[in-house]
């Protein structure tokens, strides 16, 4: 999550010369920047630069992106008739630059690592879109959940439709695993959630199955709802924030076939290289020995020290399962001892 990004220098001067609308649509700068994590952090994929903030805007929407202001559209959605101004996606047409710049990132990295792409959910991007803004409370968004549910339905519908023939774009341009963020979906209560989140995450992820490839589901701040997010979408992996403890996603999801993703809590950057390192095997051995991709619990912050972020790559690749561990885990150290999948 967020690879590529402020906390690099080598980030910081190619944004020097850019601006990030730029970089998102010019495949060149988006796949210098895509691949800057794996030499100098050494992950084990690649997350294509974007924003998820592409969708609204190829739908016909204004998007303005400013340092220190954040993303902004300057005609929010606020009535049931500015969906009519709202256009039918061709991602082929209207996001072309992110497809291009898949198929160069895999001529890129020649298959050294799995090469990974996003959409943002419909909740999150309509909140995005009826605010006209990141905010605190998406007052006005759940406003509309409330006051015009069929306004809001009309308009997931409509995201569902974009992201999902998106994210089949992403995938037939080259994606090996498709990451789907529900990035505010701790703003919902649970009725909320499983009315205007959940079945719109489980209609995108049934148009994905059938490609074979791994989708990735994450909704930070519905750490409560991890079980119901891996039934509905039956996704290969659920992603955990750092809200909720490895063993207690685990109880969650029990006797379910799903992976889970993170959780590091991105401050615990800031600590020592040898906390960061006694953090992490926390972790891994909290989620235990399968079915694991170890990550952060959210994106990583700008002010992070490289280095830092590369302490945790590197407890994460040097992590070795002993008898010990596995006990603790509740697994039979008479089995066959656990061998990770090559990265």
């Amino acid at each position: 999550m967020r690879q590529a990004g402020r906390y690099l220098p080598e980030y910081r001067a190619v944004r020097a010369k850019s601006d990030f609308l730029t970089m998102c649509r010019t495949p060149e700068l988006a796949v210098e920047v895509t691949l800057q994590p794996l030499d100098l952090v050494g992950v084990d994929a690649a997350i294509i630069f974007s924003d998820i903030l592409v969708v609204p805007e190829a739908m016909g929407m204004h998007l303005t992106l400013d340092e220190g202001i954040g993303p902004q559209f300057t005609s929010p959605l606020r009535a049931m008739a500015d969906l009519d101004r709202l256009q039918p996606v061709d991602p082929n047409e209207s996001l072309g630059y992110m497809l291009d710049a898949i198929r160069l990132a895999r001529r890129e990295i020649n298959d050294r690592v799995p090469l990974i792409g996003f959409a943002g959910a419909p909740w999150t991007l309509a909140a995005y879109m009826v605010e006209g803004k990141g905010t605190k409370q998406f007052a006005l968004a759940k406003r509309m959940l409330f006051e015009q549910p069929t306004m809001a339905h009309a308009l997931l519908d409509k995201l569902a439709t974009a992201v999902g023939d998106f994210l089949l774009a992403q995938i037939a341009a080259g994606a090996q695993v498709v990451q789907l963020f529900e990035s505010w979906a701790g703003s919902l209560g649970p009725e909320e959630f499983r009315a205007y989140s959940l079945p719109y995450l489980a209609r995108i992820a049934a148009r994905v199955r059938p490609t074979g490839v791994p989708l990735i589901v994450f909704a930070p701040g519905a750490g409560w709802a991890l079980r119901d997010i891996a039934e509905a979408t039956q996704a290969e992996a659920v992603g955990v924030d750092w809200h909720s403890s490895p063993r207690s996603a685990r109880a969650l999801c029990a006797g379910l076939n799903v992976a889970m993703q993170g959780n590091l809590d991105p401050c615990a950057l800031y600590a020592s290289p040898a906390e960061i390192r006694r953090r992490t095997h926390e972790m891994i051995a909290g989620f235990g020995p399968i079915g694991h991709v170890a990550n952060l619990g959210h994106g990583i912050l700008p002010d992070v020290a490289p280095a830092h972020a590369r302490a945790f790559v590197d407890a994460v690749k040097e992590w070795r399962w002993t008898e010990e561990h596995l006990a603790a885990a509740g697994v039979s150290t008479d089995a066959t001892p656990f061998s990770p999948r090559p990265a």
